[in-house]
């Protein structure tokens, strides 16, 4: 069982943003000696709670504090910049860190609609030409535009030796589409999507050659049930105490599901490994609310001895 992990940059426990990112360093240097596959980092926009806008600049930080682990957006919103900029910021990232960078790409906006609005104007508009847009970076990325183009005279430098992976994320069956479409490979966001996941990833697998697909699920792993069961009241309790107002994000209640994984290693190994047959995935990518930022860390730790255990 391959397993990545998704980092949101949370504050736990009232911490400030800086120690937030400093903790996502950590945490990705810790995953690289466990052995996990890849690093992503989320983008989110004016949302309390979570620190990072900006996934790129945390990567290249990142990248130079870890050696082996893959690192990449998870994801960036596509319709909030042009192709081009995006290209060339990840082509930038290759180019550091060869063969271990991935482009995951998404559509959601971020944070609020008035977020969106002074980031990248007309939102809605963009995310009607989304598919336009990942054409476009594909082409920057694979150098290949028509020569009667307008962009067929521009290059997204620096040129790497090897190109960043493109992924899709999504959570809908409009998503697993688009993927299908592009001939991407696919993630899906199990914490937050449809009820009807595995339909949706077999009808992408369905139709694309030698698909790729990742599972991304919220997960708290602990030594014993009650433990974990603990560690997830507490972290439940300091997130309402940090913001008490009942209309919370759909991301963020998504974050503390009923979808959630939580229990001592048995028990998650279990789960995994239904949501894994379910799936017919090829990898899972955990997310992990925790009270604390050491917390958090112990998860990943329990998660690393099943990792290693199945090899």
């Amino acid at each position: 069982m391959k397993l990545s992990i998704l980092d949101q940059s949370p504050l736990f426990a009232n911490a400030g943003a800086k120690q937030a990112l400093e903790a996502s360093v950590d945490l990705a240097v810790l995953a690289d000696q466990l052995g996990y596959e890849r690093y992503w980092v989320a983008e989110h926009h004016d949302m309390q709670g979570l620190a990072s806008p900006a996934p790129d600049i945390l990567l290249g930080i990142i990248g130079s504090r870890t050696e082996n682990i893959r690192i990449g957006s998870g994801a960036v919103l596509l319709p909030n910049y042009r192709p081009f900029n995006i290209a060339e910021r990840y082509r930038m990232l290759a180019t550091l860190y060869p063969d271990r960078v991935d482009l995951g790409i998404g559509r959601a906006p971020g944070g609020s609609a008035e977020a969106s609005i002074a980031l990248a104007g007309n939102f809605l508009e963009k995310v009607k030409e989304m598919p336009d847009y990942v054409d476009e970076l594909l082409h920057f990325l694979q150098d290949d535009f028509s020569p009667e183009h307008l962009y067929s005279r521009v290059t997204a430098t620096p040129v790497p030796s090897v190109q960043p992976v493109p992924w899709l994320l999504g959570t809908s069956q409009r998503s697993a589409q688009l993927a299908v479409s592009k001939k991407l490979p696919y993630v899906f966001g199990h914490f937050m999507g449809a009820d009807n996941g595995p339909e949706i990833v077999a009808g992408y697998q369905r139709q694309v050659e030698n698909p790729s697909t990742i599972v991304a699920v919220s997960v708290l792993c602990a030594d014993t049930e009650k433990e974990a069961l603990e560690m997830a009241e507490e972290a439940k309790r300091k997130k309402e105490e940090q913001d008490p107002s009942p209309q919370a994000d759909e991301e963020e209640q998504a974050r503390f599901s009923d979808k959630q994984i939580i229990g001592d290693k048995a028990f998650v190994q279990e789960k995994l490994t239904e949501l894994q047959e379910a799936y017919q995935c090829d990898e899972i990518m955990v997310l992990t609310m925790a009270p604390t930022y050491e917390a958090r860390k112990y998860s990943y730790r329990q998660l690393a001895s099943i990792m290693n255990q199945n090899e």
